[in-house]
């Protein structure tokens, strides 16, 4: 069981119910997601739907953008144009079973380099819940401006 203890209060729970796994259909509660799930054509899959992996590279862009705008409001540097674009790959691991690695590309445009890559470094250490979640889980790779973020 998961222990939450670190969260202060939860601000807001989302909710969504998956029927057939890889192969079924995933749905919020408020209805604004209704998609099906298929087994990519790389995984021996039909495709054709969407998968967990996508549904992950989403989120964690969007969360993460989040998280970067946040850091740069804090530090009153403007990041018009922002964007983060994100991969997530699957494969078998070492050990056993599966995992999952992320790539995450910020784009800052007009934010000089040292100040974008402080700006990413601090969102991914200190402010993102997906970086907090996958931290010592998953091998998060993160570059801005096209410079890797140490």
């Amino acid at each position: 069981m998961s222990n939450l203890s670190n969260l202060k209060e939860v601000l807001y729970t989302a909710h969504a119910k998956v029927a057939g796994g890889r192969e079924g259909h995933v749905e919020s509660d408020d209805g604004l997601i209704k998609l099906d799930l298929r087994l990519p054509k790389e995984m021996g899959g039909n495709g054709g739907g969407s998968n967990p992996e996508q549904l992950f590279a989403a989120g964690y862009a969007a969360c993460f953008e989040g998280a970067v705008r946040f850091v740069a409001g804090q530090q009153k540097v403007k990041v018009d144009g922002a964007s983060v674009a994100s991969s997530v790959g699957i494969g078998p691991r070492n050990d056993s079973g599966f995992g999952i690695k992320v790539k995450l590309e910020v784009s800052l445009p007009g934010v000089e380099d040292a100040t974008a890559l402080e700006i990413v470094k601090t969102a991914h250490e200190k402010v993102c819940p997906y970086s907090h979640a996958t931290r010592g889980n998953v091998d998060v790779d993160i570059s801005v401006n096209g410079k890797t973020v140490a």
